[in-house]
């Protein structure tokens, strides 16, 4: 199966020119600005991530999330490498995966020889899903595996379906790449059960997240004013590219406040008439109509307002 991503750069530069410093990437739903780098120690760097750094980091996390006590927490290096391990944990058989969404589960599991099908005996649910914004209830989501992605939930924690991570054979998936926008760092988690957290910290090894993302990821998770602050911008931001897309003809269709789903008459032909901006976007092989645009930095608005004139 194809894995259709956002990004890709480089690629946009050697098609449209310019270098790819010269461009704005609103082909992801990274947050543009990133939680500020705290100083790190030195042994983050030098030595291997002892138990104390991996400890904290946890704690961390099981606060912030408010992660129930029954369930367990694994760090990983980023949410795409559990994507590719979750399949491995039961018997190949098939799994629902309600889409249009993020293809990367589809491809995990096709890969380890499961079947994608609407009625299975495993689930996977992006939550809020990837591109629409669609959010689920814990109504929605049963199996006798089940996955729940809460990439982008960040935004609306109001939402988290963290309740559900107490339930037998079930995980949830954060990244830490999006919302706090350092997705360099590869840093993410899997929550849920403990028997099922156990298997995948197997699989990972004894050091799966380097030294600086453990340090950075505490800070990060330990500055609910930073997250609270970052939430009321991307709220503002949103709106506002809101505003410029629909004053071109653009219809909102969905997304949340780190990207905005547009319907627009021609999704290759936008994506084209941006570049010529060095401005790149997110379009869709499921949907001709479908532009997907991340959020520009503060400093970028007005190059984005000038390639919408």
């Amino acid at each position: 199966m194809k894995r259709d991503h956002g990004g890709g750069l480089d690629s946009a530069a050697q098609r449209f020119g310019g270098l790819r410093s010269d461009w704005i990437d609103l082909s992801t739903g990274i947050n543009p600005v990133s939680f500020p780098l705290p100083d790190l120690p030195r042994d983050a760097w030098t030595t291997l991530p002892d138990s104390a750094a991996q400890t904290a980091l946890i704690c961390a996390a099981r606060q912030f999330w408010q992660v129930p006590n029954a369930a367990a927490i694994l760090a990983t290096p980023g949410a795409s490498a559990p994507i590719a391990m979750i399949p491995r944990l039961s018997t190949a058989a098939s799994v629902r995966i309600p889409g249009p969404t993020y293809n990367e589960h589809a491809a995990s599991f096709t890969a380890a020889g499961w079947r994608i099908s609407d009625k299975a005996t495993a689930s996977v649910h992006v939550h809020p899903n990837n591109p629409d914004g669609h959010l689920w209830q814990a109504d929605d989501i049963t199996g006798d595996l089940t996955v729940i992605d809460e990439s982008f939930c960040d935004v609306t924690p109001q939402q988290s379906l963290m309740a559900q991570a107490i339930n037998p054979r079930t995980l949830i998936l954060k990244s830490f790449g999006k919302f706090w926008g350092l997705a360099g760092l590869r840093l993410g988690f899997v929550i849920g059960d403990p028997a099922l957290i156990e298997t995948l910290a197997q699989m990972l090894g004894p050091w799966p997240v380097a030294g600086p993302a453990l340090s950075i990821g505490t800070a990060a998770l330990s500055d609910p004013a930073w997250a609270a602050q970052t939430r009321i911008r991307l709220a503002e931001d949103s709106a506002r590219l809101d505003d410029l897309m629909t004053a071109t003809g653009a219809t909102l269709t969905g997304g949340t406040s780190l990207f905005r789903l547009y319907e627009v008459d021609d999704a290759a032909a936008w994506q084209t008439r941006l570049a010529t901006h060095q401005i790149w976007s997110r379009i869709f092989p499921y949907n001709p109509r479908w532009l997907r645009l991340g959020l520009p930095a503060p400093h970028q608005w007005n190059r984005i307002t000038a390639a919408l004139a």
